[in-house]
């Protein structure tokens, strides 16, 4: 059998663009990723040391956590292209302090967290002669007293993660439901539901926590409805990967593929 090794954070991407997804997956095709990505990566970096430190009873400060993320911003383990976004490294590193700052000083102290980027048991999905292998760490779990358990929650960065005041949940649930089960297979603890916190990565730097969700039951399906691992399973199956040019990842700036694609405009 053939095997696939691909990250649960880019799960959510196959439903948006599965030719995109095809390209950068299993064809490599890659392209550096922008400024916007790693200040993303920069505050994920901060915010996770600042509640390891929490987690472990080895707690740092707040400082301490802006200077973790200032580093992780400065010295990338990836190509970046730094002309990809209308942004320089000053104003990321700007927002990024605030984000920051505001994560741990507003977010954290709410929290609950039984576990801080827990790497998880890969996930085997056997489509016919292929077996895609599910690899991932998950940003957090904690405990939702009101909603009855365990909660799965990830931090997303991002222009547009908050709207109207509200933290978006669309187009989530592939990655977080795949968080989900993964978790449930790694530690053998029923989760509840999943969670987003978003940091918005503007001029106007905000933080949120959204609603807790059902993503599972995305993945899994009903007994009336096919779930998208079922759907997934069908595009390894055939090989048959359809690509979607009303994606707002539809651009020569996000795709890999688009010099070879004859599907956008």
């Amino acid at each position: 059998m053939n095997e696939f090794k691909v990250r649960a954070s880019s799960w959510g991407s196959l439903f948006d663009c599965a030719h995109r997804w095809e390209g950068e997956h299993i064809l490599g095709m890659r392209k550096p990723s922008g400024l916007r990505a790693q200040l993303g990566t920069g505050i994920h970096a901060g915010t996770a040391a600042f509640d390891s430190g929490n987690l472990t009873g080895a707690p740092i400060t707040v400082d301490e956590a802006a200077e973790v993320f200032v580093q992780a911003l400065k010295n990338p383990e990836q190509d970046v292209d730094y002309k990809q976004d209308d942004l320089t490294i000053l104003d990321a590193e700007k927002i990024g302090l605030v984000l920051t700052v505001k994560y741990c000083t507003e977010i954290a102290p709410r929290m609950d967290y039984v576990s801080v980027e827990m790497p998880l048991e890969p996930l085997l999905i056997t489509c016919g002669d292929v077996i895609v292998k599910l690899t991932g760490t998950m940003d957090r779990a904690r405990v939702v007293r009101s909603a009855g358990g365990k909660v799965i929650n990830d931090l997303k960065t991002g222009g547009r993660v908050i709207a109207n005041g509200a933290v978006v949940v669309q187009g989530r649930s592939a990655q977080l439901g795949t968080y989900q089960i993964m978790s449930e297979q790694t530690d053998g603890e029923a989760t509840v539901g999943s969670q987003i916190t978003g940091l918005q990565t503007t001029s106007k730097a905000a933080v949120g926590v959204s609603r807790v969700f059902d993503a599972k039951r995305i993945m899994l399906g009903t007994e009336d409805e096919k779930g998208l691992i079922e759907y997934a399973a069908g595009m390894f199956k055939t090989g048959l990967f359809p690509p979607n040019p009303q994606s707002q990842l539809c651009s020569q700036k996000y795709c890999a593929r688009w010099g070879t694609c004859m599907y956008h405009e």
